[in-house]
């Protein structure tokens, strides 16, 4: 059954490549469906992938393999509340050392361009504490940081 609402993504020809990689990483992540195209198309030829559906930890997502006209940007992303610095690590690690990019503040990209935004559940605890003091020091440490450090931010918060 297709959601009342999809995350649609676009890329050049590898949608498949991208889902099945997401679903070895993430948890609650799989390929639901691959669709291959019944015509010609611009970007690509009958019997080609022209969709992939998936679900990203839960989230109903659809890749169309659309060609090379549009890019992604940090205008769109997936942000993962991570439990500590080992699942971080982790999802991190996956993401940029299979061909991806690090970014700043927790923020990383996929080698298809998506942006990640891979945050450690403390990191939101501490920019969000109402001792704004506190709140402050983590959200200045967080600006020091690509992967978050969970120790760091702790720390700062403390004080």
């Amino acid at each position: 059954m297709i959601s009342k609402n999809t995350v649609c993504l676009w890329f050049n020809k590898d949608a498949q490549e991208a889902a099945e990689f997401y679903a070895s990483i993430f948890p609650d992540t799989a390929v639901t469906a691959v669709h291959r195209a019944p015509g010609d198309y611009p970007a690509g030829k009958e019997g080609e992938v022209l969709t992939v559906e998936f679900t990203v930890m839960g989230i109903p997502c659809l890749g169309l393999n659309g060609g090379d006209g549009f890019k992604h940007n940090e205008a769109f992303s997936f942000q993962v509340a991570t439990e500590d610095q080992a699942e971080t690590d982790r999802l991190w690690n996956a993401i940029v050392g299979n061909g991806g990019q690090a970014s700043a503040c927790g923020w990383c990209k996929d080698r298809w361009g998506i942006s990640w935004q891979i945050t450690p559940r403390v990191l939101s605890e501490a920019i969000t504490d109402p001792d704004r003091a506190a709140a402050k020091r983590a959200f200045e440490a967080m600006m020091e940081m690509g992967k978050i450090d969970v120790a760091k931010i702790e720390a700062a918060r403390r004080g």
